[in-house]
């Protein structure tokens, strides 16, 4: 009898373990020119190359695209009801995929009742324990969360066999304030910003978005008998009022159908301030602002929790108590805790909260909102579930995880992503620092350039080899921006005194004005707070951060920036139409697909699917409008320009126009002359709308900049851009404070302010303050340590 081969002696040459890449051919998506590459499994793997060069359409719109759209399939077509609807990539061949989980820098659900505890598993191990180990007794860990309410429930409970028992009165436990339902605030109501008292319903008097007056909403106001819809509110009797504002719902018979009557109060809070403030549309969100003013529930003081909740207590601290403490300390607490009945629950609980810290989150607490968290603190949350998975063979996919990230914090972030692939997956890495393509087992840089001058593979191979590759990156991964000999003077100085928003301890600090000011620290050591805190909302300070641009899937830079009014206006002069024409979200809109350049497609439990639109061919005009044209070209190929290429075109010859010249000039300015006119705001990164916020504030009136890490998503090749940039802002009298990690806009800048020493209650103190070369001169902070390495003083 022949014994199968044991793991310790593997058969040489099995089949099986001849599939150790993952081999792409002929990769087209998006600018992607017939790309083919081989990619190590079991390895780390960097993706280069400069911005909009091709890195994100060949790892997640063709590797984990596919990868997830295979998996999907597997499942039954009821499930799949409920799951995107992904198609296939165009590529000619994908082979030796496996499992690919995404692990991307999109901000966290901004649910209300959505926080850091809830969404990790540290919430949920934190209720139990309450459960078992809390005196008095509550209920069960139901009873500690915020997101259940209290339930009484009475009449006939009937078992598994049959037999029916009568129930006088059952409680349900839930831990959630019955004031605030879970929210942690409550909100008070200015009347004169909902309703103008002196006007009546038929002449708009409710001042709440979409209720006009000859629309549906109101009409259940003025036909429900309750109040005279003629009759200016200032003249409604008390009954009148209260059955306006507050009457509880009541069927009535209005618009010819039985509709639900409530009050106008409980109907707003209902639909719009129940949302999460930063969910609601501009629009909204400016009326939300206006009309309402939050403050700490008084009952729960903020905690969210029930009253019994709150009484429950562990050693003296309830679960609030702990929620509120910052990481690192509950960590330290949960260490004390040694009962033997529910050691496993503290043994998880230990793991997961250090987890945070090795994450560089030791700073935030568990009741911290998800939707306050920055793109890389989200991305950092997520790699949490990962880290302890017995999963191996997975293929994860980050989407430039030093994001936010000091350079201290760098290499702990090295050693999580080294930790993934030593436990057997394959970790795929889009990245532009300098620090983390040193760890790579191979590297694939994209390029040339950036758009239609890009999509092409120019090197694979070690980072060794890259070096002297000769490439783009190559031949920029070595810059190093040396520390300025001579710095500006500042033309005046702005003063906080006593900042004291989320973990600063009453800072005092004058920010000089007229120079380029970076504001540095390791994450959580109150930088943000600092600036967004005490500067942000002063008068002549224009705030730009990477937040979502707010527009729909129609909106493109070229509508954002202003940009596509002078050319509509140059196309209706040149053919001699209307400007309306070259606009397609108004008379020039492809009639068959409103101008969206596809059609979506209900299936009713299925995702919604979008196909180009067969008249226009995904080109959203009209063809006699394409038959217009302008210095050669027709509206929809000047959209499909990069803005490098479209400031030549507006610059010079027949289709000179310096309106449109000038904001492709701030465009380019900003390093952004490789995105498209017309492509979706949607598909732009924090980065890259950090920048085109830039480029549209640049035209206007504002003294002082603030921006926040600027050089998101931009390659070696284009900080120096950034740089020079910022030196023309500067010289042109404005004031610049960067709230930045990288090293190169430190060593560039006038004055450094650096907070720490460490993240969370660690930090919150000015530790530094000067020019850059007394930083690196002193090595006094963490900042100075790696700022000296980077300029190798």
């Amino acid at each position: 009898m022949t014994l199968a081969p044991t793991a310790d002696s593997p058969s040489p040459g099995h089949k099986a373990d001849t599939h150790e890449m993952i081999r792409v051919q002929g990769a087209r998506e998006n600018n992607l020119k017939d790309v083919s590459v081989e990619i190590p499994k079991r390895r780390l793997t960097v993706f280069t190359g400069v911005s909009g060069s091709g890195k994100s359409s060949l790892v997640f719109d063709t590797i984990a695209a596919e990868s997830q759209r295979m998996i999907n399939e597997t499942y039954s077509a009821f499930l799949q009801g409920f799951m995107p609807s992904l198609a296939r990539p165009d590529v000619d061949v994908l082979e030796g995929l496996t499992t690919a989980i995404i692990v991307d820098q999109e901000r966290m659900g901004a649910n209300v009742r959505s926080t850091v505890g809830t969404v990790t598993d540290a919430n949920a191990i934190l209720r139990v324990l309450f459960s078992r180990l809390g005196s008095p007794y509550v209920g069960p860990p139901t009873a500690f969360s915020f997101n259940v309410p209290t339930r009484k429930a009475s009449g006939v409970m009937t078992s598994a066999t049959g037999e029916k028992t009568i129930v006088r009165e059952a409680i349900y436990h839930g831990g959630m304030c019955p004031r605030c339902e879970g929210r942690g605030s409550v909100s008070d109501i200015d009347l004169s910003q909902l309703y103008d008292e002196t006007k009546s319903l038929n002449e708009g008097a409710i001042l709440v978005p979409g209720y006009t007056a000859d629309g549906w909403l109101v009409r259940t106001f003025s036909e429900s008998g309750f109040v005279d819809p003629d009759k200016p509110i200032h003249d409604y009797t008390a009954k009148e009022l209260r059955d306006f504002l507050h009457k509880e719902p009541t069927k009535i018979k209005a618009k010819g159908i039985n509709v639900t009557y409530e009050g106008l109060i409980p109907k707003v809070r209902k639909s719009i301030l129940s949302k999460d403030v930063d969910s609601l549309q501009p629009h909204i969100r400016a009326f939300v602002e206006r009309l309402a003013t939050f403050a700490p529930c008084p009952d729960c003081g903020g905690t969210r929790l029930s009253e019994g909740a709150r009484s429950s207590k562990i050693k003296g601290i309830t679960i609030a108590d702990a929620c509120a403490m910052q990481i690192t300390d509950l960590a330290a607490w949960i260490r004390g805790l040694s009962e033997p009945s529910v050691a496993p629950l503290v043994n998880a609980l230990r793991e997961n909260l250090d987890a945070f810290v090795e994450l560089g989150l030791g700073y935030l607490s568990l009741d911290r909102p998800s939707g306050s968290l920055s793109g890389g603190e989200s991305q950092r949350i997520k790699m949490l579930r990962h880290l302890g998975s017995s999963l191996t063979d997975i293929t994860y996919v980050f989407d430039e995880p030093t994001i936010g990230l000091h350079p201290h914090d760098i290499q702990r972030m090295n050693e999580l992503l080294l930790r993934l692939r030593d436990k057997g997956n394959t970790v795929l890495v889009v990245e532009h620092k300098p620090e983390m393509m040193a760890i790579a087992d191979h590297v694939v840089d994209l390029g040339p350039g950036a758009g239609s001058r890009g999509g092409s593979i120019c090197f694979e191979g070690t980072i060794d080899g890259l070096r002297g590759s000769g490439t783009v990156t190559g031949r920029h991964i070595e810059d190093r921006v040396s520390v300025k000999e001579g710095v500006r003077a500042p033309k005046g100085k702005l003063e906080v005194r006593g900042a004291n928003t989320h973990n600063l301890q009453a800072v005092d600090v004058d920010i000089p004005l007229g120079v380029l000011v970076a504001v540095t620290g390791v994450a959580g050591s109150g930088k943000s707070s600092l600036i967004h805190g005490s500067v942000s909302g002063r008068e002549g300070v224009v705030v730009i951060d990477q937040s979502a641009i707010k527009g729909s899937r129609r909106s493109n830079p070229a509508t954002y920036t202003g940009l596509l009014e002078p050319i509509r206006k140059a196309f209706a002069k040149a053919n001699s139409v209307k400007p309306a024409l070259f606009s397609a979200n108004s008379e020039g809109a492809c009639p068959t697909c409103n101008g969206n350049g596809m059609i979506f497609t209900e299936l009713g439990f299925m995702e919604t699917v979008s196909t180009p639109c067969e008249d226009c061919g995904g080109k959203r005009f009209q063809s006699e409008v394409l038959e217009l044209r302008f210095g050669g070209l027709n509206i929809a190929e000047v959209l499909d320009l990069p803005v490098s290429e479209a400031h030549e075109f507006f610059s010079e010859g027949l289709a000179k126009t310096p309106a449109a010249a000038a904001i492709l000039a701030r465009m380019a300015d900003v390093g952004l002359g490789y995105v498209s006119l017309g492509q979706p705001l949607t598909t732009l990164s924090g980065g890259e709308r950090q920048r085109l916020k830039l480029a549209n504030q640049m035209g206007e009136q504002g003294q002082v900049y603030v921006l926040d890490e600027p050089t998101s998503g931009l390659h070696l090749a284009d900080v120096a851009q950034l740089l020079g940039m910022l030196d023309r802002l500067v010289d042109s009298g404005k004031s610049v404070i960067v709230i930045e990690h990288h090293q190169a806009v430190m060593a560039h800048a006038d004055w450094i302010i650096d907070l720490g020493p460490g993240a969370g209650h660690d930090g919150g103190r000015v530790v530094f303050e000067g020019t850059p070369a007394d930083l690196v001169a002193a090595r006094s902070t963490l900042t100075g340590e790696h700022l000296a390495e980077y300029v190798g003083a």
